[in-house]
C-alpha cells in the first residue's frame, strides 16, 4: 500500500555566513543584507561603498553579498573580494582599503549562488545592458538593444528574492526599461511563486561612478538621482541611499518616475558625448591655424556657465559614452514603438567620437614624414581613461588597428593594464629601449607618465613624439624640444 508523501517543507532560511567561502573565520554579526548583482567595475565598487557605510557609533549598517556568474571573469572578481582585494587595478587607495576593511570586519562576501538574493533587504542591479551601435534593430536602422541578458538577471532576482525586498536598478538602461522590462519580469517571477506584483519594490538610481583616483569618493560624495516604481519603492530607495551617500553635503533628488530617472542618465552621457564631438572639430581648426585649443578651453571654462566644456583628445571609450547616446533612439523604436523619433546629434556624436583615434594616426603619419610603413611606434596608454585598468571600447583599439594597417609595428605600454582581453594581448609593464622606437604616442594621462623623467629614459634617443591627449606637462614638453625630438600635439598648432 502506497503511503502519502509527507508535506513539502520549505528550505530552512540560510544566513550570511552560509555564502562565505571555505575557511571563512570572520565573526558572524546579524545585520540587514544588501545584495549586489554583478561584480564588474561598478558593482565591485558599490559593494565596497555599501560595506563601508557606518552608523554614528562606527558599526557597519549592512552585510553585503556580492553575486556574480560562475564564469572566469566572475570567479576572479569573487575570489578577489573574498580575499579582501578589489578585483581591478585602480589608482584609488581608498577603494582597496574599503574592501580590505570589510574583509577584516567580515561584512562582505561574494558568491555565485542566486539563493543569496533571498537574504537581501535591498538588491542592487549592476549588470550590463548592452547595445550594439553597429547592428540594426527591428526597424533596420536604429541600433539594437540586447535585452536578453538583462531580462535573465532580473528574472533570477525575482525567482529568489524575499517579498517586500527592494530592487534598485543602477545599470545605465534605455528609458522605459524599469517600467516595461524589469517590472514585468519581476511580476512574472512572483506570479509563478504565487505572489502578487505588489509584493516587490522596484526603483531606479543610476550610478555616477568616475573610475580613477577618486573612485570610491564618486559614489559616497556625489549627488544622486532616484525614482520609484511606486511611492513605497521611492521611499525605501531614499532611506537606503541616505545611509550610503553623504546626503548632508550632496542631497538626493527624487524624480517623478523611473523612466524620468533613466532619461536623466542617458541625457547626461549624451550631453557629454556631443560636447566632446563638438570640441573634436575645433581641434582640427586649432592645429591648422596655429592655436593652442587647451589654452582657449581654459579661458572659456572661466565663465561659470561653460565650466564643463570638454577638450580635444585621443578618443572616447569605456562602457558608457561610446553607446549611451544611442539608447534613447533604441528605446524609442524597441520599447515605445515610436519610429517617428530620431536623434541626429547623438548619432553624429557617436560617429565623430568613434573615429577620433584616426586623427592621431594621421598626425603621427605626418610627423614621420608622410608614411608609417616599417615604423616602430610605442603607444603609451591603452586603457580608456587615466589611472584605471578598463580597456572596454578603448580608443586605443582603433589606433592599433589603423596604424598597423598603414604598416606600423605598434608596441604597447600601460602601467595599469597587464591583459587586454578585447584584443587578446599582453601589455608589458616595463618601458622598452627607446633607441629601438621611431615614435612615442602619449594617449592616456596616467599619473605615471606625467611623472616620467623623459631625459633619463630616452638617454640620448630622439624619437618623434605625439601628445595625443594633453598627457605631457609643460616641463616635459619643453625637455623634449630641448632634446631635439620632433613633436606634435592633438589640439595644438605650431609644435
Amino acid at each position: 500500500m502506497l503511503r502519502p508523501s509527507p508535506p513539502c517543507r520549505p528550505r530552512p532560511p540560510r544566513d550570511f555566513a552560509d555564502f562565505a567561502p571555505p575557511g571563512w573565520d570572520r565573526p558572524a554579526v546579524e545585520r540587514p543584507v544588501v545584495c549586489i548583482q554583478g561584480l564588474g567595475f561598478v558593482g565591485a565598487a558599490m559593494a565596497a561603498a555599501v560595506a563601508r557605510a557606518r552608523d554614528g557609533a562606527g558599526r557597519p549598517f549592512f552585510n553585503v553579498l556580492g553575486v556574480d556568474l560562475d564564469t572566469g571573469r566572475g570567479r576572479a572578481a569573487m575570489d578577489s573580494l573574498n580575499a579582501g582585494r578589489f578585483p581591478f587595478a585602480t589608482g584609488d587607495s581608498a577603494l582597496g582599503g574599503a574592501v580590505a576593511a570589510a574583509h577584516e570586519t567580515g561584512n562582505l562576501v561574494a558568491t555565485s549562488d542566486p539563493a543569496a538574493y533571498g537574504l537581501g533587504k535591498v538588491i542592487l542591479v549592476d549588470v550590463n545592458l548592452d547595445l550594439d551601435p553597429t547592428a540594426a534593430g527591428p526597424d533596420g536602422t536604429a541600433p539594437r538593444l540586447e535585452l536578453d541578458g538583462f531580462r535573465r538577471a532580473i528574472r533570477t532576482v525575482g525567482e529568489n528574492m524575499t517579498p517586500g525586498a527592494l530592487v534598485i536598478v543602477e545599470t545605465t538602461v534605455p528609458p522605459g526599461t524599469c517600467e516595461r522590462v524589469a517590472a514585468p519580469e519581476l511580476a512574472a517571477a512572483f506570479g509563478a511563486r504565487g505572489l502578487g506584483a505588489e509584493d516587490f519594490l522596484l526603483a531606479h538610481s543610476y550610478e555616477r561612478v568616475m573610475p580613477g583616483t577618486r573612485y570610491l569618493d564618486s559614489i559616497v560624495n556625489y549627488w544622486r538621482v532616484y525614482a520609484g516604481h511606486s511611492p513605497a519603492a521611492a521611499e525605501a530607495c531614499r532611506d537606503f541611499l541616505s545611509r550610503i551617500v553623504n546626503v548632508a553635503a550632496y542631497p538626493l533628488r527624487c524624480l517623478s518616475s523611473t523612466t524620468a530617472s533613466e532619461t536623466a542618465k542617458v541625457l547626461e552621457n549624451s550631453y557629454r558625448a556631443v560636447n566632446i564631438a563638438l570640441i573634436e572639430e575645433w581641434g582640427r581648426f586649432a592645429e591648422a591655424v596655429g592655436v593652442d585649443l587647451f589654452e582657449v578651453v581654459e579661458a572659456v571654462r572661466q565663465r561659470p556657465t561653460h565650466s564643463n566644456i570638454r577638450q580635444p583628445g585621443f578618443g572616447v571609450g569605456g562602457y558608457c559614452l561610446p553607446k549611451d547616446p544611442l539608447l534613447a533612439l533604441a528605446a524609442a523604436r524597441q520599447i515605445f514603438d515610436r519610429g517617428d523619433l530620431d536623434f541626429p546629434f547623438c548619432r553624429m556624436a557617436v560617429e565623430v567620437n568613434r573615429a577620433m583615434p584616426r586623427v592621431s594616426v594621421d598626425a603621427l603619419q605626418r610627423l614621420l614624414g608622410g608614411s608609417l610603413e616599417g615604423s616602430r611606434v610605442l603607444l603609451l596608454g591603452v586603457s580608456y581613461r587615466p589611472d584605471v585598468a578598463d580597456t572596454r571600447a578603448t580608443p586605443a583599439a582603433l589606433f592599433v588597428t589603423e596604424a598597423g594597417r598603414r604598416g606600423a609595428r605598434v608596441l604597447l605600454h600601460d602601467p595599469m593594464v597587464r591583459d587586454w582581453p578585447e584584443l587578446a594581448l599582453k601589455v608589458p609593464q616595463a618601458l622598452p629601449d627607446p633607441g629601438e622606437i621611431d615614435a612615442l604616442v602619449f594617449a592616456v594621462a596616467h599619473e605615471d607618465y606625467r611623472r616620467l623623467e623623459l631625459g633619463d629614459w630616452l638617454n640620448g634617443a630622439r624619437p618623434a613624439v605625439l601628445d595625443a591627449n594633453n598627457v605631457l606637462t609643460p616641463e616635459q614638453a619643453e625637455d623634449l624640444r630641448a632634446l631635439g625630438c620632433p613633436m606634435a600635439s592633438i589640439g595644438r598648432g605650431g609644435d
